[in-house]
């Protein structure tokens, strides 16, 4: 189930930019695919720093 829902999601960036009216939509195409990837490493930073915290507060 979960691979289908990941085959469904996935979008093909270069058909996009080729289909491009302008310039701003390639800039909003762009921004839009790195958005998942910089939430993902926000995710990490966090989970990383409260595990650091957690580990230096039971010292």
């Amino acid at each position: 189930m979960r691979s289908l829902i990941l085959f469904l999601q996935q979008v093909n960036v270069e058909q996009k930019l080729k289909e491009a009216p302008d310039n701003e939509y390639q800039i909003g195409v762009l921004i839009g695919s790195f958005v998942p990837f910089i939430v993902l490493i926000g995710i990490a930073y966090a989970l990383y720093y409260r595990a650091k915290k957690k580990e230096q507060n039971l010292k």
